[in-house]
Order: structure tokens, then sequence, then C-alpha cells
């Protein structure tokens, strides 16, 4: 009996175990994080005829506390030269983006621009 309530409990364990971590996983896998950066159309690749996104730009961006990062992203057109994006980025990539005017970038932002 005492046998029976072990094998029970460690499945309950292992249960518990896999929910929390599909939780993590999932929390994981949508946390956003924001960026900046300014279009450089020296920075673009076309890379599809076909698809309804294509163009990439590989830039450098900053987030809130001045730290740079290279992201990757694509659109469906050509972006105009020298605008400021807000990039809402997840672990899988850009999520989104908007158009923001110098002045709505965060100052550790801006002394990189």
């Amino acid at each position: 009996m005492e046998n029976i309530r072990e094998k029970i409990l460690m499945i309950i364990v292992a249960i518990v175990a896999i929910v929390i971590c599909g939780v993590g996983i999932y929390l994981l896998e949508n946390y956003e994080s924001v960026y900046y950066t300014q279009i450089d159309n020296t920075k673009i690749e076309k890379v599809s005829a076909s698809d309804e996104m294509k163009y990439e730009y590989t830039l450098d961006c900053y987030n809130e506390k001045g730290n740079k990062k290279e992201i990757k992203f694509k659109t469906s057109r050509e972006l105009r030269e020298d605008a400021y994006l807000m990039l809402e980025v997840r672990s899988f990539g850009v999520h989104s983006w908007k158009e923001v005017q110098y002045n709505e970038l965060p100052e550790k932002v801006r002394i990189n621009y």
C-alpha cells in the first residue's frame, strides 16, 4: 500500500513540475522588451519578392538603459531614412514597431543618436 502511495506522489510531483516548466516557457516566449533604433537604408536587404515581408533590416538598437543589441526585423516596405522606431521585441523576434519622434526616445538612447 505504501509503495502505491509513493508512486502516486511521484506522479503528482512530475505533473506539477511539467506544468511549472510549461508556464515558465510560455512566459519566456512572450517576454517583451522595448528597443529603439534609427533607420539606415544601407542596412536593408531584399529577402523575398513573393512574401508580404520583402525586406529585412539589421540595425543597432538600444534599450531604455542604453544597452546596445543588433536586431533583425522584416518589413513589407522600405522605411523612411533616419526615422526613429520603437521596437517591441519578444524572444522570437520583433513583435511590432512604430515610428517615434526624437524627443520620445529615452535619454540614454538619445545619446547614441
